[in-house]
């Protein structure tokens, strides 16, 4: 069954809590969270400090995707902010498998993304 996870990367920052409850009061199941440092990607969204505003006014799932150099030294950082689950990009990440481990580890979901050019052969 599909997910609805509508990014707040389109939210009005002016009026991000009530873009918050909007989405409470949805059939979106989670809320898509895109974190983005200006290193690994271009662009810079926001951090921490946001997500731990944003988790105050949700009811339900946080799903933070990290688009930021070694994410593995802030996997706690965003637990304690309020994600449930914690997506990595495997170009980000040195060692995969312990990146995986510590965020479920932690009792988040994680996920891994791929940039398109990226090659998924084995």
């Amino acid at each position: 069954m599909p997910i609805i996870a509508p990014s707040l990367l389109s939210a009005n920052f002016l009026n991000l809590e009530q873009d918050c409850n909007m989405l409470n009061n949805s059939q979106a199941d989670w809320f898509h969270l895109d974190v983005m440092d200006g290193q690994f990607v271009p662009n810079i969204s926001f951090g921490l400090p946001v997500i731990s505003h944003i988790r105050k006014a949700t009811q339900k799932v946080c799903d933070v995707h990290l688009m930021i150099e070694k994410p593995e030294k802030y996997t706690a950082a965003f637990k304690e902010a309020g994600a449930d689950v914690l997506t990595v990009h495997i170009e980000a990440c040195v060692h995969l498998h312990r990146n995986i481990q510590e965020i479920k580890s932690m009792g988040m979901k994680a996920g891994v993304a791929v940039n398109p050019h990226t090659s998924v052969q084995l």
